[in-house]
């Protein structure tokens, strides 16, 4: 059930990821890209909104700045079923030492097999492996160097709201 609280987390969510990928245009689209909005990737090990928050971001970042209709529609759907995916590791696994690198999977590896065909549909680049390492190699730092600044903040103000004190 989503609470006003959820929603208003999701569109906040929606809204970072979109001023995160053109805040950062030059380096968020084509082969060599590092979209730092990635890292918003693992709030679904968090956050079940998340999970279409990062879909509308996603979509409405590719609407804005991408590849064109292949980008929105194929692009979108690649955050949208990594998005799914981490959420379910986050519900399998319990460790929270585990799950940060087993959640941050998805968003790499979906991207670096996604967005290589997004190139060649468009008619931008057709040299597939070398834009999935590429892409893979982006995404790779935006979504663990970024994500686990992240995670651990998260995990943080978590263990502050259990204990019923924000900062000490």
């Amino acid at each position: 059930m989503f609470t006003t609280k959820k929603l208003c987390r999701a569109g906040i969510i929606a809204a970072l990821y979109v001023v995160l990928t053109m805040a950062f245009q030059p380096i968020s689209f084509g082969p060599i890209q590092m979209r730092v909005s990635e890292m918003l990737t693992i709030l679904p090990l968090f956050y079940v909104e998340s999970i279409p928050a990062l879909f509308v971001g996603c979509l409405l970042s590719n609407v804005i700045g991408g590849f064109g209709i292949y980008d929105v529609g194929f692009g979108s759907a690649a955050t949208l079923v990594a998005a799914i995916a981490t959420y379910f590791i986050g519900i399998a696994i319990k460790n929270k030492i585990v799950k940060f690198p087993l959640g941050a999977l998805p968003p790499v590896i979906a991207n670096a097999f996604v967005v290589p065909l997004i190139f060649i549909l468009t008619g931008y680049d057709y040299s597939y492996w070398f834009n999935v390492l590429t892409v893979g190699a982006g995404e790779l730092p935006a979504v663990f160097a970024f994500g686990i600044v992240l995670y651990a903040i998260i995990l943080r103000l978590q263990a502050h709201e259990a204990t019923g004190k924000i900062f000490n």
